[in-house]
């Protein structure tokens, strides 16, 4: 898949064994995904198909996503190229996403359980200024016209459906 500029993935090692397993989700030396200097950690809890979208920053906060339990389908919508990135990333195949913030990005949280996301942010959070710029999850003015760069999507065109079933 094609990205969007400033959009990236990084596969996680997990290591199992019979007492449960173990996996890094941040290290200062990887420079490859981790490019701007982490200096706040968060986690949310998200409830099976909750929608928490969208957001965008205008002052260079840099969003680093980990699903440390459950499932989400995170999105990412360029509005002026109207071109949509839409990453599945489960606690099976943990990866780290790096989300830059002028785009507007979300997530729904999918499967059967509650969805924990932990990350990792390059800018303090200001409850007095938030870096938060926001639209309805349902706004109908996200119609992307390409979908993992792809044209030929039938969802293309259209307004972004967060509650329709599975694309194949």
């Amino acid at each position: 898949m094609i990205l969007l500029k400033g959009i990236s993935i990084k596969p996680l090692k997990t290591f199992e064994d019979e007492r449960g397993f173990f996996t890094e989700i941040f290290r200062r030396d990887w420079k490859e995904i981790f490019t701007d200097d982490i200096i706040q950690t968060n986690m949310s809890v998200t409830y099976p198909g909750t929608v928490r979208a969208w957001h965008k920053h205008e002052r260079g906060q840099v969003d680093y996503f980990v699903i440390t339990r459950g499932a989400a389908k995170i999105c990412v919508y360029d509005e002026i190229n109207r071109e949509l990135n839409e990453i599945i990333s489960t606690d099976k195949t943990v990866q780290v996403v790096r989300v830059p913030g002028n785009y507007w990005h979300g997530f729904k949280a999918i499967g059967n359980e509650p969805t924990i996301v932990t990350y990792f942010v390059n800018k303090l959070y200001d409850p007095k200024k938030p870096d938060e710029l926001r639209r309805p999850w349902n706004d109908q003015n996200v119609t992307p016209r390409k979908i993992n760069d792809r044209i030929d999507d039938p969802r293309c065109n259209k307004p972004w459906d967060w509650l329709a079933p599975p694309y194949k």
